[in-house]
């Protein structure tokens, strides 16, 4: 690899990795060998050791066998950061299967959709989702299992008395049979298989996990991410963090598992550095802020709307924060004014790092550009991982353009997905050969580079909504409004919001003979509510006699950005 105009900006760092041929499981195992003792995660103060967690996943992938479930066979996880869904995640690794990671808050038509496109033989999910779960099983196309944890079960035993008398009472009298099974029946399978586990005869180049985007196109797609784009960008990370050895530190895993953040920096990244994980199964900031102060993070990676929220969080008022070694921020993009406000915050609390922003996607599992440590070019997102190269080309086309110019924002490297989930022509739409003989990932995204390799993102070609970090796109809510008998066309759109960046309201248009009013959009929420996910759900629904139109009669949907842009600078005015 040639060396990268940036290195000098770097700090001590080698320019290239070694990257092993193992699997994300064998990584693993290999790091607990090293660091039997040390604590691979934390939950609700309840700790595992690294070699307790090499047991756990050996017992779990035997209980995988016992039901049934073989090399090759996709099983989702439905689950919060919790122990179960890490032991999961990593024993379908171990015996060859394939982790389809999913938000347990997706809407039922959402479920059915990611268990049939991945053609799952089971999902692991709470006792809590599990209502939602089962009545969609007739919707499903092959049969499955569904396993049924308990969250409670992982907590301290004075955490589990509090929550059986509060929480836990909500979620009783699930019936068990040969296809629905509860987690400590399926772990007891496994600690009673008599048999050893197979050889583990995988490859780096195999399909480790699937995780969900909208690719170039803005439709949902499965993305077959291997071993190796897992490890190495797991890797990539550790190396870019600017510290040689990560062994003695922790991670406050608060992104979730199901997203590429939370699964390949927030957990796999510290996993395979024998660092500990914090596990948070939910997101407040109140217990954010208790979790800073009680187990002194050195890392916390994050999105904009996380970062927002800390800056008013009393409960950090006075609080030293001197322990942290990296504040990492991904998901969207982070203004140059909330970056300097919360270097300021962070000087003002002893710490001596600044927040640097990541850029990536989840066809590269996450990141695959960072701020350097100690430097930062203000309006920049950073420089390439290492063995990570970026080019900028003319939108629509693979000819690069020159230093400074606008254009599409294209990288390679090892952390770059094996493609979409049986979607042939999308994969090769986003995965293209250039001349100089590499196939380069196309992000969709414009941006240009300076003469020192910083990057910048400029907006997204595609259409997409990032809400509190999630990828929302459009074009999907609308289709499910639309499906609403009494929708005759809608809009959606994402509206600036200080806490969220964006937040989602849709516009639409009743059909022929029905009335607009309150009731209809009660009706149209309550409808949502059942085929949408919580974190895409409008906050408003505005209805209108008609959309504005494009020259080619295509909803004008920027119209409706714009005039929602001088609503709010009208009512800044006025307030």
């Amino acid at each position: 690899m040639s060396e990268q105009p940036w290195f000098k900006y770097y700090g001590d760092i080698p320019h290239s990795l070694e990257y092993p041929d193992k699997t994300i499981s064998q990584l693993i195992l290999e790091t607990a060998e090293k660091y039997p003792e040390n604590i691979a995660y934390d939950f609700m103060g309840k700790k595992t050791k690294f070699k307790e967690f090499a047991n756990k996943i050996d017992i779990t992938a035997k209980a995988l066998l016992s039901a049934g479930i073989q090399k090759g066979d996709r099983v989702t996880i439905a689950m919060p950061n919790s122990p179960q869904a890490v032991n999961m995640f990593y024993a379908l690794n171990r015996i060859g299967a394939i982790g389809n990671m999913i938000h347990p808050l997706s809407a039922e038509r959402e479920i059915a959709f990611y268990l049939n496109a991945s053609k799952s033989v089971a999902i692991l999910t709470l006792d809590q989702f599990y209502q939602k779960i089962n009545d969609i099983i007739p919707d499903v196309k092959q049969p499955i299992k569904i396993i049924v944890a308990r969250i409670q079960d992982e907590f301290p035993f004075s955490l589990q008395v509090g929550y059986s008398f509060t929480n836990g009472r909500k979620f009783r009298g699930i019936k068990t049979s040969e296809n629905i099974l509860r987690w400590k029946d399926f772990i007891k399978s496994g600690k009673n298989y008599k048999e050893e586990l197979p050889k583990d005869d995988s490859k780096a180049d195999d399909v480790a996990a699937i995780l969900y985007s909208g690719g170039t196109t803005g439709t949902t797609k499965g993305i077959l991410l291997s071993n190796m784009n897992i490890n190495a960008l797991g890797l990539q990370t550790a190396a870019a963090s600017g510290y040689t050895n990560l062994s003695e530190m922790k991670m406050l895993s608060v992104m979730p598992i199901f997203h590429g953040f939370g699964l390949g920096v927030g957990i796999h990244t510290a996993l395979i550095s024998g660092a500990q994980c914090i596990l948070v199964p939910r997101f407040s900031i109140k217990t954010y802020a208790k979790l800073l102060k009680k187990k002194k993070p050195n890392f916390i990676p994050g999105v904009p709307t996380l970062f927002e929220a800390l800056l008013r969080c009393k409960e950090l008022d006075g609080v030293d924060l001197s322990f942290l070694k990296g504040v990492f921020c991904g998901g969207d993009s982070l203004s140059v004014e909330l970056k300097k406000t919360v270097d300021k915050f962070l000087k003002e609390h002893n710490a001596t790092v600044q927040i640097r922003e990541g850029y990536g996607a989840t066809e590269c599992v996450t990141a695959s550009c960072l701020t350097p440590k100690d430097f930062n070019r203000e309006g920049s997102i950073g420089v390439p991982f290492l063995d990570t190269f970026y080019t900028i080309v003319e939108q629509g086309t693979e000819n690069p353009v020159t230093v400074g110019a606008d254009g599409e924002i294209c990288l390679r490297g090892p952390s770059v997905m094996l493609g979409y989930m049986d979607n042939p022509k999308e994969t090769a739409q986003t995965l293209r050969m250039h001349a100089d003989g590499h196939i380069w990932l196309h992000t969709g995204d414009l941006g240009f580079m300076d003469e020192d390799g910083f990057v910048y993102f400029k907006q997204r070609i595609k259409r997409m909504i990032v809400t509190s970090g999630y990828n929302v796109y459009p074009s999907q809510l609308e289709n499910i409004i639309d499906g609403h008998e009494k929708v005759s066309i809608s809009c959606v759109i994402g509206v600036k919001d200080d806490y969220k960046m964006q937040k989602i309201k849709a516009f639409v248009v009743p059909a022929q003979g029905i009335e607009p009013g309150e009731g209809l959009k009660k009706e149209l929420f309550d409808y949502c509510r059942k085929h949408i996910a919580k974190y895409s759900m409008p906050y408003d629904i505005e209805f209108r006699q008609e959309l504005p139109k494009t020259l080619v009669g295509k909803v004008a949907y920027r119209i409706l950005e714009e005039e929602e842009e001088k609503r709010a600078k009208t009512l800044k005015i006025h307030v």
